[in-house]
């Protein structure tokens, strides 16, 4: 990948920045970290609006991490 950062944790960092907020994290970040194939992010807005953020395998284990140290 060219980009130093993964394109689901780009798009989750807008969205907090736009005062969104992390609603579900699947599977739930207390949940045991036994290596992840797949993370599903749902975040609301302050329009109602309901985003989801998937990401697979190596991106899934960092998106795990940035929400981990982003709540």
């Amino acid at each position: 990948m060219l980009s130093s950062e993964f394109d689901s944790i780009s798009e989750l960092k807008k969205l907090l920045d736009a005062n969104c907020k992390i609603e579900k994290v699947q599977p739930p970040i207390f949940a045991s970290d036994t290596e992840v194939n797949i993370v599903i992010v749902t975040a609301v807005c302050p329009d109602g609006k309901i985003q989801t953020i998937k990401a697979y395998r190596e991106e899934a284990v960092a998106l795990r991490e940035f929400v981990r140290t982003h709540r």
